[in-house]
């Protein structure tokens, strides 16, 4: 079988032949369909380092069948559909079921309604529906979410279908502010146009925001976390959810005062609750996958796909690679 592979050096995608994995007791063997790139940990976490990436943390979004069973599996039949924490291969083994209902599950099943162009998204999904949880967004709270990457465009979509907060997207990309409009964002701000900071006072009369959820990352994050502060209401939160920078973040004392600092999951984990929800939201059509997707290439290309993400942000969004070629 083929996987997609990242030696020593930046920019460095290749393709490995290995053998096909046999499932052991307990766990399943999937043959893919799909698999979705993720730009913030994959780009920029792994695809731009000069060191070498294990070939099992390249990707974690794969939609597939069951194609082996190991011993004593028995909630699996041959053929099945499911969306799998792994990564981007032509096979990948994982355990069918957990041992708590709090451990992420690393293979769900496919319900009807869901099919292989959805079902990659669901492990950011999962991430979104546990985000937006743990920011407890009141009625009346104003939510800023910066950056309309795959996880703040998720983040948005979750928040306006649980119908919580106003609020208001934030990108330097008409692209994706335009996406965030369709999408049902109360305000968008184009920080290619508009000053952020002084667009969130206007839109709040001088208050700020009561959450910002920083999820940029990448060589404009260390100015956009301290924007974050700067339109930051006092007794606000800032949830960091994209923290690929290489220099470390600008911390003000006199910024944070009176604020809530707060990272990724917090504590929280992604229960098979959590993952119910957001296979649910995929069902329903509340995550509308077929707009964020942009690209669908052959798996053979996936050095092609990871330089167009790096390198064509305005054009490029969910790339899925497609691995029935």
């Amino acid at each position: 079988m083929q996987r997609v592979i990242k030696p020593d050096g930046q920019f460095n995608i290749q393709l490995e032949d290995v053998p096909i994995p046999e499932p052991g007791p307990g766990e399943v063997r999937i043959k893919a369909v799909r698999s979705l790139i993720s730009r913030g940990s994959e780009i920029g976490a792994r695809y731009t380092r000069t060191h070498a990436v294990s070939p099992e943390i390249m990707g974690y979004s794969l939609a597939g069948t069951v194609d082996a069973l190991g011993e004593g599996v028995d909630c699996y039949d041959i053929n099945d559909p499911v969306v799998a924490l792994a990564p981007h291969a032509e096979y990948a083994v994982r355990p069918a079921t957990l041992s708590s209902t709090v451990e992420q599950p690393q293979v769900f099943p496919m319900p009807d309604g869901v099919d292989y162009d959805q079902a990659p998204y669901w492990p950011l999904v999962a991430g979104a529906v546990t985000w937006v949880d743990i920011e407890q967004i009141g009625n009346n709270y104003t939510v800023v979410i910066l950056g309309q990457g795959l996880v703040g465009s998720l983040m948005l979509q979750v928040a306006r279908h649980n119908g919580q907060g106003r609020i208001i997207a934030v990108d330097a990309l008409e692209s994706r502010c335009a996406l965030a409009e369709e999408f049902g964002a109360d305000a968008v701000v184009n920080a290619a146009v508009e000053d952020p900071v002084a667009a969130v006072h206007r839109l709040t009369k001088g208050a700020g925001a009561d959450t910002v959820v920083y999820a940029v990352g990448g060589p404009a994050g260390l100015t956009v976390f301290d924007q974050s502060l700067d339109m930051l209401a006092p007794g606000g939160l800032l949830h960091l959810i994209g923290l690929y920078e290489d220099a470390p973040l600008p911390l003000s004392s006199g910024k944070i005062q009176r604020r809530k600092i707060i990272g990724g999951y917090y504590g929280e984990s992604i229960g098979s609750g959590t993952a119910h929800r957001a296979m649910q939201l995929l069902r329903k059509g509340a995550i509308q996958t077929e707009r964020m997707t942009t690209h669908r290439m052959p798996f053979t290309e996936a050095a092609l796909a990871f330089d167009l993400l790096y390198n064509n942000m305005g054009e490029a969004l969910g790339v899925l690679l497609d691995w029935e070629v």
